[in-house]
């Protein structure tokens, strides 16, 4: 059987904010499926330590007053969430989300934060595979018009997002994006082993990063950047 007909995990976070180096997590989700048929989910709320922005609130649905009231302290939550998505890894799971260097880098940091190992220390090597369900998005659809939200790319594909910023749902989406897009693009994507898509979507990333860069030179920023690396800044 092909990857996406097996064993899959979907990972995703909910936060304070955008900046992945400094940024807290507030709720997250592992979502265990055979292709994109859901088995199980395990979902942390957190204290993230610091107050959460009205913004994010907003967004996701979790204040100040819930998360201190029912989130397990930032360090051991961060600890077990780290453990939970490595032992999958380690099993020979890959991991699926949309927006991966988002989602695993502010992870590392939070490790980092609390003198805990980070990712790649614990699997004794590199986070992978990991099948981002926006990269393969990106490469394989690269001229479509429009915004590339989660939102928006269940709508192109068929998926249905039922509660969107909740981490458990949005894990579940990103699990079913990149099973659709293993149906409708079996050469570049459904036929090859995870380990080869992993590879091709370091390349896809920096690729993309590159000509975003250089279009934003050539017009509103001259000095902007944007970070090549995947699937961890």
């Amino acid at each position: 059987m092909s990857w996406w007909q097996q064993p899959l995990v979907g990972f995703d976070l909910e936060t304070t904010g955008t900046d992945p180096a400094v940024d807290r997590i507030v709720t997250a989700a592992l979502v265990d499926t055979v292709g994109d048929r859901r088995l199980s989910a395990t979902g942390w709320l957190l204290d993230p330590g610091v107050p959460i922005p009205a913004e994010a609130a907003a967004i996701h649905g979790i204040g100040d007053d819930l998360a201190r009231a029912k989130g397990r302290p930032a360090k051991e939550a961060v600890d077990e969430i780290a453990a939970a998505l490595c032992g999958r890894l380690a099993d020979g799971r890959p991991v699926v989300a949309f927006n991966a260097p988002f989602d695993l880098s502010l992870l590392d940091a939070e490790l980092r934060r609390h003198g805990l190992p980070v990712l790649a220390e614990r699997l004794g090597g590199p986070v992978a595979p990991v099948l981002d369900a926006l990269v393969i998005d990106r490469a394989v659809d690269k001229y479509r018009k429009g915004s590339r939200t989660l939102q928006r790319v269940c709508e192109v594909y068929g998926v249905e997002l039922t509660d969107a910023h909740e981490a458990g749902s949005d894990a579940l989406a990103a699990v079913r994006v990149a099973v659709a897009l293993a149906e409708r693009y079996p050469d570049r994507v459904g036929d090859l082993p995870p380990a080869e898509l992993h590879a091709r979507q370091v390349d896809w990333h920096r690729a993309w990063a590159e000509d975003l860069q250089a279009w934003l030179r050539r017009g509103k920023d001259p000095e902007a950047v944007i970070d090549p690396r995947w699937p961890l800044r």
